[in-house]
């Protein structure tokens, strides 16, 4: 067992203890616990005795070896090895001796061990998330050699490797993503603002017509579908085109579908089908901008999880409209 060494001062300021701190306790030799409650060595050996004969505590989690060297008379360091117990030990001894001096230490104890179990915790946590983040990049480049690999016909021959490597090619990038929102690390940054169109109030209207035509004929929509209740959509999209000093309060293309998106569902313009308005009027706004489609000429968010998303967004915090827009940005942006 290794040991960080603390110094204990007593309250009367008589005495000055070196407390080995370790395996999340800490443990004074028995010459210590003799100068820390002011009793001769051999009272305290004798009610360390009776503590374990009487099974008060069990002999082994109680009592480590701890090596220490000193000159002996020739000259020469010699080794050896001591005793020391741990706190259960010390506050038993201190009981029986009946000294104020166990509570007092017991608090310091206590309050020293809680702070190193912090301690220890964040700095694990930390480096779990350093070897998690490195893991994950090292997946990332690890998946990127097998695809080409793969695309090359080098050594994958198998059905199920290529599948593997198909699976793991496709969704890499929602592993990072997913840990990026777990640890609130989503940026925006490297946004497009070429924007080539702007939605326009009357077209919205029409393409929400006929949506509303094509779901009715198949009797998935009522006649209620799309009717605006206080003429809010025009509010969401002069909110979304608006400018300040000549420039675009959402200057990106990316920021703009994720507030269209966020808006249209969560502010509730309709008086039914909000969700599938808000993500028929996202998907146009992407396409007319051709940015829709990803570089290998799929979707950027599939069918699947534009339901997902749009569901997601209808039942979360309003407190957590930062992070749904950080989230749809992420999803669509290069």
């Amino acid at each position: 067992m290794s040991f960080n060494i603390k110094i204990y001062r007593t309250e009367d300021g008589k005495s000055e203890i070196e407390v080995s701190l370790g395996d999340d306790t800490v443990w004074l030799s028995l010459n210590q616990i003799s100068d820390l409650f002011e009793r001769d060595k051999s009272v305290i050996s004798r009610h360390i005795k009776n503590i374990f004969k009487e099974k008060e505590l069990v002999l082994d989690p109680t009592v480590a070896k701890k090596a220490t060297v000193h000159q002996n008379e020739s000259g020469r360091i010699v080794e050896r090895k001591i005793d020391l117990y741990s706190l259960d030990v010390i506050i038993s001894v201190g009981y029986r001796v009946k000294s104020n001096r166990a509570t007092q230490f017991r608090i310091w104890a206590n309050n020293l061990i809680k702070e190193h179990l912090i301690q220890g915790y964040t700095l694990n946590e930390k480096r779990l998330k350093q070897t998690y983040n490195s893991n994950l990049e090292q997946l990332g480049n690890t998946v990127s050699l097998l695809s080409e690999s793969f695309k090359l016909g080098k050594n994958l021959h198998l059905k199920e490797a290529r599948g593997f490597i198909e699976i793991l090619t496709k969704y890499t990038q929602s592993f990072i993503l997913l840990n990026k929102f777990d640890e609130n690390r989503l940026d925006s940054d490297n946004l497009s603002s070429k924007i080539q169109y702007h939605i326009n109030y009357n077209e919205a209207k029409d393409l929400i017509q006929n949506l509303k035509a094509k779901l009715f004929l198949l009797k998935e929509a009522s006649h209620l579908f799309g009717s605006e209740k206080d003429g809010s959509l025009k509010g969401i999209i002069g909110n979304i085109e608006q400018t300040f000093d000549g420039q675009q309060l959402y200057p990106s293309i990316e920021e703009k579908a994720a507030h269209l998106l966020y808006f249209v569902i969560k502010d509730y313009p309709f008086s039914d089908g909000n969700k599938r308005i808000g993500a028929l009027l996202f998907v146009w706004y992407l396409q007319q901008n051709d940015f829709l489609l990803d570089n290998s000429g799929d979707a950027k968010i599939s069918e699947n999880t534009l339901v997902a998303l749009s569901l997601l967004i209808a039942q979360s915090n309003p407190d957590d409209k930062d992070i749904m827009i950080k989230l749809i940005v992420n999803l669509i942006k290069n």
